[in-house]
């Protein structure tokens, strides 16, 4: 009987679509091993990435997954570590998400996921098909339960590799980041410890795939539910872990790193998708316009962490609106960063604009919305022209709040191929710019200290559209505004529920019609990161022609 297992998670970055990418990236750290290992473990659908859509239901995607697993399968008749991998698999006229063992030469086992998540930003149901409950399977003479992902999430499939023998349970997964989901996790993990009484490792994916964010943070729990091994959070992390059975139970140990405090983990997420969207979609770099205001003073700041000062381009495009201060704050917060900062007037523009519409719109109208949205969509015009040029791509600065209420103008500051804060509430911009100014983790690309000037932060918010605006003259404060938000985006209260809590009736009806008339909006704006409960966007689906109106 075996007492002893080396095991090694890779905690990795796939690139999704890019499947000899990938393999020939796992057979690298494979060779170089320093030590005997009997298995080395990567997340889920780790050979195409994910999530992967509809690209599976290509006949020759999968059979380039399948040529390369099976060639995969040969190297490993070298006698070092076998593999366990999770990839597509195509079964008649069905496709599974699977998880496949590789040893002495070929593919000694897989095992299908049964519970298809099909809610928020997942619907595997639309193309994989659920897998049978099975056991576990004997690899080097240990039999290790291999749920995936959602398998663990409740009881049935644990019961099931509990009754027919499984020693260890080792999940792979690619689970994405939101503000609550790490403590998610790790309460699911334990209750399945618990009840089980076998320990549990926990194999997740890092990185950034279009709207979602990886945080990788993968762990071991004893079958005590005691946490024994804890990997780094938002990082590449190839990590070997022992496992020995003195008795009846497998120990396993390894070292337990620290991971993100709630601010540090909400920043770092938003540096990695920028980081991996642009890097991987091949952008030689970034632009965006540089207001003077908070939302992109952050940006700036998130993409040059992501970066390097060399590859963030800040703009500024002032109006005869905008203020000494704005041009001042502008200029030193792109000095703060290093990025490359540019002055662009449009005034001239907006003259050039008012003569073209003067016969549309006649002497006697007076000016309003239609012009204040005109100096955001020049500015827009100018971005993308930039980015057409020198190939960047232009970053949207635009908050959660803002898109929900539809204060951001459609082609103009909505512009832009990645919208940085899209799902980052406003006064959660207010906190992470006072985090950075205090923080920066070493694998941050920018400088340190304060890289956000304070008087940026500490001033009233405002577009600066006219003469002395403020964004209180047309939404309440944020603090209110961000809760009431919540409560109708995030917990899908009514009206009445809310008003209940103390918040003014007219408020909440106000707040609740801007939301629902700008879905229109949020439907063309660019792809941002999830990283709350609840995003726009795949994780939120609203009808854009919708005759229920609740705020009358």
């Amino acid at each position: 009987m075996k007492n002893n297992l080396k095991i090694v998670l890779a905690q990795l970055n796939p690139i999704v679509g890019d499947v000899k990418g990938n393999i020939v990236k796992l057979i690298d750290i494979r060779n170089n091993l320093k030590n005997e290992v009997d298995i080395i473990v990567v997340p889920e659908l780790y050979v195409t990435g994910y999530p992967i859509d509809d690209l599976v239901l290509r006949n020759d995607f999968l059979e380039l997954v399948e040529n390369e697993i099976y060639n995969l399968s040969k190297l490993t008749n070298d006698g070092k570590a076998a593999i366990i991998l999770g990839a597509p698999r195509k079964e008649k006229n069905t496709i599974r998400n699977s998880v496949f063992v590789l040893d002495n030469g070929e593919i000694i086992s897989f095992r299908d996921k049964h519970n298809l998540p099909n809610s928020g930003v997942f619907d595997e149901q639309r193309i994989f098909s659920p897998g049978a409950l099975s056991g576990p399977v004997k690899v080097r003479d240990v039999l290790i339960g291999l749920p995936i992902c959602e398998d663990i999430w409740t009881e049935t499939v644990i019961e099931c590799l509990c009754e027919t023998g499984a020693e260890i349970i080792l999940s792979i997964n690619a689970s994405p980041y939101s503000v609550k989901k790490n403590d998610q996790r790790m309460s699911v993990a334990v209750s399945r410890v618990i009840e089980s009484k076998i320990p549990l490792i926990y194999l997740n994916r890092v990185g950034g795939q279009d709207e979602l964010v990886f945080d990788g943070a993968s762990f071991c729990l004893s079958h005590e539910g005691k946490l024994s091994v804890q990997l780094k959070d938002f990082q590449e992390e190839v990590l070997e872990i022992n496992l020995t059975k003195p008795d009846n139970n497998w120990i396993c140990k390894g070292k337990i790193n620290s991971i993100s405090s709630n601010l540090e983990a909400l920043y770092k997420s938003l540096v990695v998708s920028v980081r991996d969207y642009v890097q991987n979609n091949g952008f030689p770099g970034v632009v965006l316009g540089m207001s003077g205001g908070i939302d992109s003073a952050l940006v700036a700041a998130i993409a040059t962490d992501a970066l390097g000062p060399k590859l963030v381009r800040a703009v500024m495009m002032p109006s005869p609106y905008t203020s000494k201060d704005s041009l001042e704050d502008a200029e030193l917060a792109s000095s703060n960063l290093g990025v490359d900062y540019s002055y662009l007037d449009i005034k001239n523009g907006m003259n050039v604009i008012d003569n073209i519409l003067l016969d549309f719109k006649g002497d006697k109208v007076e000016p309003g919305i239609t012009e204040e949205n005109i100096q955001s969509r020049i500015r827009g015009l100018l971005l993308m022209a930039i980015s057409n040029k020198y190939g960047s791509m232009v970053l949207a600065t635009g908050n959660k709040s803002e898109y929900a209420v539809g204060y951001a103008t459609l082609y103009g500051d909505m512009c832009g191929g990645f919208a940085v804060i899209k799902d980052v509430w406003k006064t959660d911009v207010f906190r992470l710019c006072e985090w950075r100014n205090s923080n920066k983790p070493s694998e941050f690309l920018g400088p340190n200290g304060i890289v956000i000037p304070k008087r940026i932060i500490s001033k009233p918010p405002s577009a600066e559209l006219r003469e002395d605006q403020k964004d209180t003259d047309s939404l309440p404060e944020y603090d209110v505004l961000d809760s009431i938000l919540r409560k109708l985006v995030e917990d899908n209260l009514s009206l009445e529920q809310i008003a209940n809590e103390g918040y003014d009736v007219k408020d909440v009806k106000k707040i609740s019609m801007l939301l629902s008339k700008s879905e229109y909006k949020r439907f063309q704006a660019a792809p941002g990161p999830k990283v709350t409960e609840k995003a726009f966007g795949r994780d939120r689906r609203y009808p854009l022609t919708s005759g229920f109106r609740n705020w009358n």
